[in-house]
């Protein structure tokens, strides 16, 4: 956009531009930046989220979307109710407020300054604090039963997701060829059949998984090189409200557990390797997040291989895995290190 463009804009938003106008500009501006545009699963939530708004406060010139224009929609929020229950959570109504704030922040001058800067006031606004949210996670013992409990690939599906910490898209989005020996290279997600790079920089990594784990994915794959290691009938990749309603929850409702998503199986993870006291920086470069500080960045930890498959081989699973037959060399060889020193206290 030329400065000429972004002069007219600001003009227009002068002249009286309603949120909805503004809201439009904003949203295809966020998924078309080249800084850090949005990822498509965040475009459908803010899509839905701006339906809901516009309804609410469209029509509102902008100039006019202050601390009293969005206490007025928080207190229209909270009081709807769904199936006797508040059809909004405190959450929720935070995430659509957020999206209030970025529309109406989006409208700059050909300064790049905001031309309505709002002193935002949550205590004003009674905006709902968010506390006690729901985390639900599988035990070792919960993940061993649905293990035991899903058919054909499902079985598989569940013990990689508790045995990696993959998040759901990822899952989906392995190849065949992302797959080698007991390493999984994760370089895609996959949302609404289509393939995207990681939610984050730093979803793209190397996983190293036990030598179980490994074996059942080669079993599962039965000699096939190419295509999405889990796939429906047709080919297609899989798609995640169907998993659920075909496997988990079924599983889950015959164990008499609560119905949940499939990030119980990335908390369990992240749990069993703080309980197996795996380096921090390790555990977030196998589950994906950034690194947690500036000294993280000094540590050469995730590049060492060796040492890696070999925390991996020692972390374990931690949950019973389907038995099959061998078909991948034994766990990797222990480190330098850790040979000599087993060699002295022998």
């Amino acid at each position: 956009m030329n400065g000429r463009e972004v002069f007219r804009e600001a003009e227009a938003a002068n002249l009286g531009t309603t949120f909805k106008e503004q809201a439009e500009r904003w949203f295809k501006a966020v998924q078309t930046r080249k800084r850090r545009p949005i990822k498509p699963r965040t475009a459908d939530a803010w899509a839905t989220y701006l339906s809901y708004i516009n309804a609410q406060i469209g029509e509102m010139p902008l100039v006019s979307v202050n601390n009293l224009a969005v206490k007025q929609l928080i207190a229209k929020m909270a009081s709807e109710i769904k199936k006797n229950k508040p059809r909004f959570a405190a959450k929720t109504i935070s995430n659509y407020v957020q999206v209030v704030k970025m529309v109406v922040a989006s409208a700059v001058n050909d300064k790049g300054e905001e031309i309505y800067p709002v002193k935002w006031n949550h205590n004003f606004m009674d905006l709902p604090e968010v506390k006690d949210q729901r985390t639900p996670v599988f035990s070792a013992e919960e993940i061993s039963t649905i293990v035991s409990k899903a058919e054909g690939q499902y079985q598989v599906l569940y013990a990689l997701l508790a045995g990696t910490g993959l998040r759901i898209e990822e899952a989906f989005a392995l190849q065949v060829e992302d797959l080698e020996h007991s390493v999984i290279r994760v370089r895609h997600s996959m949302w609404n059949g289509r393939l995207y790079s990681p939610k984050t920089a730093a979803g793209l990594r190397e996983v190293d998984i036990h030598h179980s784990l490994a074996e059942l994915l080669h079993s599962h794959l039965n000699g096939r090189c190419t295509g999405f290691v889990f796939k429906s009938a047709v080919g297609t990749p899989l798609a995640r409200s169907n998993v659920l309603r075909r496997s988990l929850h079924k599983i889950l409702g015959e164990m008499g557990r609560e119905k949940c998503g499939f990030h119980a199986f990335r908390r369990y993870r992240v749990t069993h390797l703080r309980k197996q006291r795996v380096p921090e920086d390790l555990l977030r470069f196998w589950i994906g997040h950034a690194d947690g500080s500036v000294t993280d960045g000094y540590s050469k930890v995730k590049e060492d291989v060796e040492f890696r498959r070999f925390t991996a081989e020692q972390a374990g699973l931690g949950f019973h895995m389907p038995t099959v037959a061998p078909k991948l060399p034994v766990a990797p060889i222990a480190p330098k290190e850790a040979r000599a020193q087993h060699a002295l206290t022998a």
